[in-house]
């Protein structure tokens, strides 16, 4: 009867719904929202001061500042240089270079190897602040549009300028043209970003698991914003600057806002999607209506994006640090194929450098209530090893007017950890130090050892492993509409929100107060039926009639 009963408002709901049109998302009009990469006011190959041969990054920036005055201030002022921030809500110094995460581990004793994304040339001691030249930040990173820029894998941010070594996107290095590069220079595009952003923790998709190279050219089943064919939005479309510096942050997300559009259609402080598409998104009919009455519970992104990793290339959803250090007979390093992704590549699945891997396409995102702040386990934090860790713990509950139902990525893990101060360790795993660097020399002990002197932080020199949570908020790979999730994806038994404690749904929960009402009216129909049989009986028996 219970399951009757749930079933019932399930497809009621469903019903009701059905009888609306499919939801059409408005869209950004603004000159702002239809930015397109290399727009400018100024043709820069004719600019005299750029028509040399430039022998170093900081040379070409050293010109650009001489029209640009006060470029590389606004920019040293920025996250993307100090990889510091400190967030107002929780007190904690997050960024960057201060945290561990569940992929690569932490910067400090790594630098010229994470250095490689910096927006700058040449911090390779985390010990110290980044650069304080000038000229020592780097433009042609986000701004060159030849498309031939790029930066060396392990050259703490300098460009190749000879065929040698690899690319921070894994390719073999070129010869980078600066001339080139300097004379081409126009607004960010998708290219600029996602050189880092698209390949974080080592390769393409691996972190996020929303951003791949998937997003350089997709098509509108991929992201419906930045479809080529369509809207052909690119980063900044929504990730709107001010002096350099970038609305959208996953240390302090706006995980509710509450304001949405401004004037004339786009506000400039926020990268959500009530900023461009308002509170009420969906068409006023009987469907749009429900589902605008969704709007303060649940996020935009839980029902428009229904998977990540779409697009074809794999994101990593696995990695066991414990089992990295295995040789082959001879003493060499291990590499083993183990997925196939679906343009046919073989992804590996373990590496004697990093461990064991996991990896999934068109994964179904983690759902949890968020109110958009995050705390880190941060090295001076004890932890409990019998229980799974959780690197970056996400807060918000239901009913608290804030929080929302929200996508994530989580990141399964197994990393190292101080086994007698239980806390998480700072590992040296890249660089010229052979000695004493796990990817060369294998040695857990080592490694750790010199990760936390580098990192200054106290070590009993003991370690162990420990299972790790790492939450990655799921915000792009937009799916159209008519792609978006029906009701029946959550209001369901088995749905997305199973597991999701804390508030009643109808067509989940049978003995919540839809199911209870439910219940209510069909005792009272039995108890009707049942009073209406025994009345008739009894008049019957006493030769009455019954009209």
């Amino acid at each position: 009867m219970r399951h009757i009963c749930s079933r019932f408002v399930a497809l009621a709901l469903t019903a009701l719904v059905a009888w609306a049109g499919p939801a059409a998302a408005q869209e950004a009009e603004s000159a702002a929202g239809q930015g397109t990469a290399g727009q400018s006011t100024a043709d820069h190959s004719k600019f005299e001061i750029l028509q040399k041969e430039f022998t170093s990054g900081p040379e070409v920036t050293a010109a650009c500042l001489t029209c640009h005055t006060e470029a590389s201030d606004q920019m040293m002022h920025s996250i993307h240089w100090k990889w510091e921030y400190d967030n107002p809500a929780t007190g904690q110094l997050l960024g960057k270079k201060n945290v561990i995460n569940a992929f690569c581990g932490n910067v400090v004793s790594n630098e010229a190897r994470c250095t490689s994304c910096h927006t700058g040339y040449g911090w390779d001691d985390m010990s110290s602040p980044p650069p304080a030249d000038p000229a020592r930040g780097d433009c042609l990173v986000c701004h060159d549009t030849s498309g031939q820029y790029t930066k060396l894998a392990t050259g703490a941010g300098y460009p190749p300028l000879e065929p040698k070594g690899t690319t921070i996107t894994g390719e073999p290095a070129w010869a980078v043209d600066l001339a080139k590069s300097a004379q081409s220079v126009g607004l960010p595009g998708r290219e600029n970003c996602g050189q880092c952003h698209f390949y974080g923790g080592g390769g393409d998709n691996v972190k996020h698991g929303d951003l791949s190279s998937a997003l350089y050219e997709p098509d509108r089943s991929v992201d419906v914003h930045m479809a080529s064919d369509g809207l052909n939005f690119q980063c900044s479309t929504c990730h709107v600057s001010d002096k350099h510096v970038f609305a959208g942050s996953r240390y302090n997300v706006t995980a509710h806002d509450t304001e949405g559009t401004g004037l004339p259609g786009m506000r400039r402080d926020v990268a959500t999607c009530e900023s461009c598409h308002g509170n009420e998104p969906h068409p006023v009919n009987i469907k749009g209506m429900k589902l605008n009455d969704h709007t303060d519970k649940v996020a935009c992104q839980t029902c428009h994006i229904p998977e990540f990793a779409r697009g074809g290339v794999a994101t990593k959803t696995k990695w066991d640090w414990s089992t990295a250090g295995k040789l082959t007979a001879d003493g060499q390093p291990m590499s083993i194929e183990g997925y196939t992704q679906s343009d046919g590549k073989e992804l590996h699945t373990y590496l004697s450098i990093k461990g064991d891997f996991e990896w999934g396409e068109n994964v179904v995102p983690y759902y949890s209530w968020f109110e958009g702040q995050v705390e880190y386990t941060t090295g001076d934090q004890t932890i409990d090893p019998s229980q799974v860790v959780e690197v970056n713990k996400i807060f918000g509950e239901s009913g608290d007017g804030v929080s929302r139902i929200w996508p994530f990525k989580r990141m399964i893990g197994r990393q190292a950890y101080d086994s007698e101060l239980n806390r998480l360790v700072y590992s040296h795993v890249w660089g010229p130090t052979t000695d004493t660097a796990f990817w060369t020399n294998f040695d857990w002990a080592k490694a750790i050892d010199a990760g936390m002197k580098a990192a200054g932080a106290e070590y009993s020199g003991k370690f162990g492993f420990v299972d790790t949570h790492m939450y990655w908020p799921i915000t792009h790979m937009v799916a159209p509409a008519e792609d978006a999730l029906e009701c029946d994806a959550c209001h369901a038994r088995e749905g997305r929100l199973a597991n999701l404690a804390g508030f009643y749904m109808p067509g989940r929960d049978p003995m919540g107060p839809g199911g209870m009402l439910g219940l209510a009216i069909l005792a009272l129909a039995i108890v009707g039926v049942a009073g209406h049989a025994a009345i008739r009986l009894f008049t019957g028996r006493k030769g009455g009639t019954h009209e």
